[in-house]
């Protein structure tokens, strides 16, 4: 580490640490970053290609990647304590490492509803029930036992722990109508021949472009949406997914046999972030993701002087989002230690 530029803690190496640190070296800070996990890249590094352009995923992580050439990464590491000091804080890693840092980007991510949860679903319970993690996995690699060779018929779950108030997250996880559609249309290429259903309780497609994705879901792949909660998952004598609905447009109740059911798990807080939080001396929402200072103006900035907010450790968003919040993060970064705070 260099003597001569302000050093930044970027605790976090997803998509959102990552393009902070890179905008902060821009910015001619000196960014370390902080990532508990084995390898950068968080939960992008897991998918297979993302909304709306299908653009690979691995792309979007190595290109950020490329650019971090030379910045001090710490991996398999985390924040044991931090302290404030005149001027920025001292930061002591799980490693025992010490290091004084004028600012804090945190940049620690969410988690997936843990699907198990919702019982009724079936997911652990029977054997071709996934999540949405599950498929982007098998994506991947091709290898899923619980993926049939050639179905003739799978479904996928909207909402799953999300706007769900006896889950305990009544927020949209504003992802997962798009990914759901995604999702659905590359099995579609895979299976050509298969009926493909989303079970939806109302289609939040905000996006550029997602509109247009929804309507070639149906008009190009012939992807079938019935709206309404899902009240019953049960498994037939000969292992299929029996999925039972009503269809609340028509009003008729629906009763689909499926090979295969993928549950949309939806974006809930990391609970260790309010652990670390609580060390920061920073505040969460209701919800457990942390506070900003205000949700219009300052959605980077904490209410403690020097510490910073990146991506969707403030809640649910895209991609893209989370990378013009990166930017913003650093930027605000860069404004604050320039007025000698």
């Amino acid at each position: 580490m260099s003597k001569n530029k302000d050093i930044v803690l970027v605790v976090g190496g997803g998509v959102a640490g990552m393009e902070t640190a890179r905008q902060l070296r821009e910015l001619g800070l000196e960014p370390v970053i902080v990532e508990k996990g084995s390898s950068l890249g968080g939960h992008v590094a897991e998918w297979n290609c993302l909304f709306p352009d299908m653009t690979p995923a691995g792309k979007v992580v190595e290109s950020i990647k490329k650019a971090l050439d030379g910045v001090d990464m710490r991996i398999e590491t985390e924040v044991a304590s931090i302290n404030r000091l005149p001027k920025g804080y001292s930061v002591v890693l799980s490693n025992g490492d010490v290091l004084p840092c004028r600012a804090v980007v945190l940049a620690t991510g969410f988690k997936l509803f843990e699907a198990e949860k919702k019982e009724e679903y079936g997911y652990g319970i029977y054997d071709h029930v996934i999540t949405n993690r599950d498929l982007e996995a098998w994506f991947n690699t091709g290898s899923d036992a619980r993926v049939p060779e050639k179905p003739a018929a799978l479904g996928f779950v909207h909402c799953v722990g999300s706007r769900d108030i006896k889950a305990g997250n009544t927020q949209c996880s504003k992802v997962c109508c798009i990914t759901a559609i995604k999702q659905a249309i590359e099995m579609k290429e895979r299976f050509p021949d298969a009926e493909i259903y989303c079970f939806y309780m109302d289609l939040r497609l905000f996006g550029r472009k997602y509109e247009d994705f929804y309507i070639n879901a149906q008009r190009d792949y012939g992807i079938h949406f019935i709206r309404g909660r899902v009240s019953e998952v049960s498994e037939t004598i000969d292992g299929r997914v029996l999925v039972k609905a009503e269809d609340t447009l028509s009003g008729k109740p629906v009763k689909v046999r499926l090979d295969l059911l993928v549950l949309m798990a939806g974006i809930v807080c990391n609970k260790e972030n309010q652990l670390l939080g609580r060390a920061m001396g920073v505040s969460s929402d209701e919800d457990g993701f942390f506070r900003s200072r205000d949700n219009i103006s300052s959605i980077s900035e904490s209410d403690r002087p020097g510490i910073f907010f990146a991506g969707t450790c403030t809640g649910p968003k895209t991609i893209p989002e989370t990378l013009a919040e990166a930017r913003s993060a650093a930027l605000c970064v860069y404004n604050y230690l320039k007025a000698g705070k």
